[in-house]
């Protein structure tokens, strides 16, 4: 897989995730983040572990060797990160629950340098901060005021909690390099599944209750973010260093603000200046600007 590709996987890991903010907070209104995160990943997990036997054929009890690295991904990406994102929804917004986690980039670069030595050049480090000034347009909504007046409740600091356990399965994951991506994340969620049973069963009997749209969201959370999201984002991270890759996680904000578009909710002229911060940030940082500036000077 080249570059190029792996950038692509990311972009669709990303717009696959900004759903789950915004169809995550109308579930976890129906149930609780202990239930969804199990409903989520029970049917994502078998789908996962037909695929990764499909397309990776990979040798189980060489994988299975790996348990500790595994579980340690299955509690942070599967178990932490999932109720700490759910619990959040239910005392903030899917959209500062968006804004928030495109912190996660920043974090991402200073833990790879810290712990996998990943450099940056100064020309993507321009990159992190344009995407981050692309974040805080939409959320400012250009007024320097209010973000000055921001409040943070208790579900934006759950978020931070949220971003950090991401970070710490992102670096796990980029370790676990003798395993197959999707064979990785089929046993880390068949972990976490085992590890949850026992807390979730006492509620089983609340999913008979459920409103019919409150079932589609579930459909989609473990179809999209759980199935093809965490695909995507193992795959590319064998090609793309976590800091570059953590980068695109800047699309979070922009695209849940497109899906709130699809709903009726309109963008204003702010929300799209700052997408275009966002696209511009994760242009620079992939590289692709130093390409084309190595280029014209050859030229």
């Amino acid at each position: 897989m080249n570059q190029r590709k792996a950038w692509l996987l990311l972009i669709f890991c990303n717009l696959f995730w900004s759903g789950n903010y915004v169809f995550g907070k109308y579930v976890v209104g129906e149930m609780s983040p202990l239930l969804l995160t199990y409903v989520r990943w029970v049917p994502a997990t078998a789908l996962l572990l037909v695929i990764a036997q499909k397309m990776e054929k990979p040798d189980w009890k060489m994988a299975v060797k790996s348990w500790r690295v595994l579980a340690g991904m299955a509690v942070s990406g599967i178990i932490a990160y999932n109720m700490i994102l759910y619990t959040a929804l239910t005392y903030t917004s899917s959209t500062n629950a968006a804004v928030v986690s495109a912190l996660n980039p920043a974090l991402l670069v200073i833990v790879s340098a810290v712990l996998l030595r990943e450099k940056l050049t100064r020309i993507q480090s321009l990159g992190i901060f344009v995407s981050f000034t692309g974040v805080l347009v939409i959320i400012t909504g250009g007024s320097l005021a209010q973000l000055i007046a921001m409040q943070i409740n208790r579900g934006d600091v759950m978020m931070l909690g949220a971003i950090t356990v991401w970070t710490i399965y992102s670096i796990i994951g980029k370790r676990l390099a003798q395993v197959p991506p999707i064979t990785a994340t089929a046993l880390s969620a068949l972990m976490a599944i085992v590890i949850l049973t026992p807390f979730a069963a006492p509620q089983f009997s609340t999913l008979y209750q459920l409103p019919p749209m409150a079932i589609l969201g579930i459909v989609y959370i473990f179809l999209f973010p759980s199935v093809g999201s965490f695909i995507f984002w193992n795959v590319a991270l064998r090609e793309i260093n976590a800091g570059k890759a953590g980068i695109f996680l800047n699309l979070i904000p922009v695209f849940t603000a497109g899906i709130n578009l699809m709903l009726g909710v309109p963008v204003t002229l702010v929300q799209l200046t700052g997408g275009l911060l966002v696209f511009i940030g994760v242009y620079t940082t992939t590289g692709l600007l130093e390409k084309r500036l190595s280029r014209l000077r050859e030229a």
